[in-house]
This record gives C-alpha cells, structure tokens and sequence, in this order.
C-alpha cells in the first residue's frame, strides 16, 4: 500500500471506532501523534486517555474491510477523504470547538475553503419562504459566495438551487454518509450538487439517517460558513440550534422578518430580538459582511399586468400576512364565493399561495 494509502487508512481505521468520538480522537492524536501510533499502541497506554471499552475496540483490529472500502471510494473521481493533517482541510473549521477529524467530500474541495453564507430555515416553509430563500441564494452565489445548507427539505433546498444558480455554487453538509442522500426526495439534488458544487460529511459511508446526526452535523454548516442567515424558523428549531453555533463561534447571524401571525417567522423575530441582524435585501448581507454585491439589485415590487382591475384590487387588500377567505371579502366588500373565485386565479397564476388552515398568502 502507498505510503499515502496507509496514513489516510490509519485515519479511517481510528474513525471508526465504535463509541469514539472527535474529542476523544484528537485526544488521542495529542497523546500519540500520528493515528498509526494510536493503533500500535498497548492497551495500558491508551487507558490512559480513554476507557477500558474504547481501549478495547481500537484494539480489536476488525474493521479493515470499512476501511478498504473508503480507501476504494477515495480513489474515485471526484470523491476525497480529508483529516485535520491534510493541507485541503478547510481551515475555518479549526476554529469551532468540536472540529470532525474526518470529511468525506463528493465534488470540489476548495469549495470549502472558499467565503461562504450558510443560509437555514424550516423544512415545513411556505412557498414564499423557498422563494425567499432561493433569490437571495442566487443573489449571494452570483457575488462570489458559497452557499451552506443542509440539503432538507424547504429552505435549504430553495438554497442549494438558487446557489447552483450561481457563480458561487453551493456545498450540502449531510447528516448521513457520502453515498446515502437524505432525503430521497432530495436525490436529483444532491446528485447535482455533487456534479457542480460539494456533498460533505462527517459520517461514515455506510451512516444511516439517524435522527442525532442532523443536530450535530449543525455545527459544521456554521462552522464552514462566514455568517447564518436563517430564512424562516419555528421557535425551537434546528436552524435556531444553527444560529446559536454560528454566534459561538464569533460568525454573523442575519433573519429575515415576517409576518407576525405566521409560526414560521417567530423563530426569525426571536432571534432579531436576541441581536441577529435583521434582512430586508441580499445587499443587507453583502455589506454587513464587507463583500462586493455589485451585481445585486433590489428590485421593488411591481404590479402584475396580466391581472384584472377587481383581482388587482383584492391583492392589495390581502397584504402580505396570511389571510382567510371571510376576512379577505370583508376588506374587499365582496362575497366569499367570488373572494374563492379570484383566489383560484391568483394562484394559478402563482401570485398567491394557499397555507394550511385555510389561509392564502400573497407570494408579490
């Protein structure tokens, strides 16, 4: 085996270690140097850092086929394995608390080195909250940045595809392994993402979706970016999670405002309380962040000409809060059979969108 070949296989061989985590690991490496050291090391030895279980599982020496498997998919295109040791490893990430000692990465590695937004929010968004999400991706890839979500449903979607858009392109950090693209909804995605921007992750190529990888992979999204602008989020959320590592980890918090009746804003208004920047325009962010958004225009909203003068009227009396058919034909002085009317052909037409519980929200 190359000598290269036998430093990444003691990386991968140590990783996975049943129970042992990154702290534990880069214990281990401060203690004995080189990962070839810790396997070669006694069991006295390596109870002095670990436990007797840990102890034991690095010694038990039967993972060497997991192992010839990711040396296997390192060699192919476009696939790399990168360790805190390696000159790839990107290096902002050495600045969080609890860096992974490993990534798999599927696509451009200097993609993460690269100036980077994470932009989050709720996989329940509403359709103005994707389209939200979408543009001012686009508008942020198009001024040179990455962009960083997690690859979920709603937001992060609408993010990927509007920073595929761009020049800047979009990174996907997993909470699954390399080859397990979560979720399969997000299959077609994903694989563009890997073809024109990154897939990372942390996790082993066989990790299955478990529900505790999501939050941990949290602080890597933050932890690659320069700032985390969240979208829309309810309270209690995992973008929240996101936002509160982004701000430990000395990184630029930005929310976007919404409507104060909507569940999905007031994770966003919680988080402008507790001193994020509030976001009207992508240039909001540009500047805050000191980066060249010259290329962006904040376009003001125009009135849609394919609309008849009565439709048009009953736009503007549905603002831009969420809104119900009766409340909307008192405003309007019009009856709730033809407010339902006009609403099927606003929609159609996709200048409004219909939420749960009956409610229509305008989209612009």
């Amino acid at each position: 085996m190359p000598q290269r070949d036998e430093e990444l296989a003691a990386w991968i061989d140590v990783s996975l270690v049943p129970g042992l985590g990154p702290a534990q690991f880069r214990a281990l490496l401060s203690a004995f140097g080189l990962p070839q050291n810790i396997l070669r090391a006694g069991r006295e030895q390596l109870g002095r850092i670990v436990s007797p279980s840990i102890a034991s599982a690095i010694l038990a020496k039967d993972r060497q086929q997991s192992v010839d498997d990711a040396l296997s998919w390192a060699r192919q295109p476009g696939h790399s394995i990168l360790n805190l040791a390696d000159a790839n490893f990107p290096k902002q990430l050495f600045e969080i608390p609890d860096p992974p000692p490993l990534l798999y990465v599927r696509g451009r590695v200097e993609l993460l080195s690269a100036p980077a937004l994470a932009i989050v929010g709720s996989r329940n968004a509403t359709a103005q909250g994707k389209s939200n999400a979408e543009e001012f991706a686009r508008a942020f890839s198009e001024a040179g940045l990455a962009i960083i979500s997690g690859l979920a449903l709603g937001i992060d979607a609408a993010a990927h595809r509007g920073g595929l858009a761009g020049r800047g392109s979009t990174i996907a950090v997993m909470g699954t392994g390399a080859e397990s693209i979560y979720p399969r909804t997000n299959a077609a995605l994903g694989e563009s993402i890997a073809e024109n921007g990154a897939l990372v992750t942390e996790f082993p190529l066989t990790m299955p979706p478990l529900a505790a990888n999501f939050p941990r992979r949290n602080r890597l999204i933050a932890g690659l970016s320069r700032g985390v602008l969240v979208v829309e989020a309810a309270l209690a959320s995992g973008s929240q999670i996101t936002a509160r590592l982004a701000a430990e980890q000395g990184r630029d918090v930005f929310a976007i405002p919404g409507s104060i009746h909507s569940p999905q804003s007031r994770g966003c208004h919680a988080l402008i309380k507790q001193g994020a920047k509030l976001v009207e325009s992508a240039r909001d962010v540009l500047e805050e962040m000191g980066v060249s958004g010259a290329a962006v225009t904040d376009h003001p909203p125009v009135a849609n000409p394919n609309l008849s003068g009565t439709i048009s009227r009953l736009l503007q009396h549905m603002g831009y809060d969420p809104c119900d058919v009766g409340t909307l034909a008192a405003r309007a002085g019009l009856t709730p059979e033809a407010v339902s009317a006009m609403l099927l052909q606003l929609e159609l037409k996709g200048s409004i969108s219909s939420l749960p519980g009956g409610l229509y929200q305008r989209l612009n």
